[in-house]
């Protein structure tokens, strides 16, 4: 049971539940970095470093932490990891470091770290944080590494540094810079709409939430793409139930006031 329930996790993060092409989270490194595929995948596989870690730890600490300084804790942690994380990268992959800059301590403001861990990692078991760490890191990864990599091959002729385009092709430089990115993922958005895959912006046909309305299986950040409607439902909801109170109390003050066979009051 908990071996199915730790692939589910892991097969969430990558397919039903992508940071990236399904919850549209972390999109500031997701944009700036993947001009290469190296890019992508170096920042994706130095995110789920710091995601895994910082999810371990927050679950194994879940019942010590006050509940009113979490998320301090959380940021603390999930700092202490990151800067691990950057050291190493700066002293075995200097050029990876160099390319990434200012990228790399900003992981601790990454949105989808921090919440994994208010979402899942701080009211689940340990084995299961750390599962759902490595789907949603692999997920990130494979998405920075798609971008980066079309970024990569139609801007610059070039796969992971490698030139793989003839001689004659001229690169489309615009897709490695700046407005590059909007370009490639607003083309991989639409392909997904267009064959129906998973999506913050697609709907299922048995509900009205983006997400598709299956909130038994829902670990929190899905319902980011849901407020409007939560909100809405939620108002009509307490509407209706102040109306069957008010008819429920005009029932029964009719009941009241109704005479008896003697013709007097009840």
């Amino acid at each position: 049971m908990m071996f199915k329930k730790a692939m589910q996790r892991i097969g969430n993060g990558i397919l039903k539940e992508n940071p990236i092409f399904v919850l549209l989270l972390g999109m500031c490194a997701t944009l700036a970095v993947t001009t290469s595929a190296i890019n992508g995948l170096g920042m994706g596989l130095s995110t789920m470093a710091v995601l895994v870690a910082s999810n371990g730890l927050i679950s194994l600490l879940r019942k010590i932490i006050p509940a009113g300084v979490r998320m301090p804790a959380y940021i603390v942690i999930i700092a202490t990891f990151v800067t691990i994380v950057q050291l190493v990268l700066q002293a075995y992959v200097p050029r990876l470091y160099t390319s990434l800059g200012i990228f790399i301590p900003l992981i601790v403001v990454n949105c989808i770290i921090l919440g994994r861990a208010e979402a899942y990692a701080s009211t689940h078991p340990v084995a299961l944080a750390l599962c759902d760490g490595v789907g949603m890191g692999l997920g990130f990864t494979l998405a920075l590494a798609i971008i980066g990599l079309v970024r990569e091959f139609f801007g610059s002729g070039s796969a992971f540094g490698i030139p793989v385009m003839p001689d004659w092709y001229e690169p489309v430089a615009i897709l490695v810079m700046a407005p590059g990115a909007f370009f490639v993922l607003a083309i991989l958005a639409a392909l997904q709409n267009k064959w129906h895959a998973p999506s913050a912006t697609n709907k299922k046909h048995d509900s009205d939430l983006a997400c598709g309305g299956h909130c038994a299986d829902c670990a929190g950040c899905t319902a980011a793409a849901n407020h409007a409607q939560v909100a809405e439902q939620t108002a009509e909801n307490v509407r209706k139930l102040a109306e069957e109170k008010k008819q429920a109390a005009a029932r029964k003050k009719a009941a009241a006031e109704k005479p008896d066979e003697g013709g007097a009051p009840v």
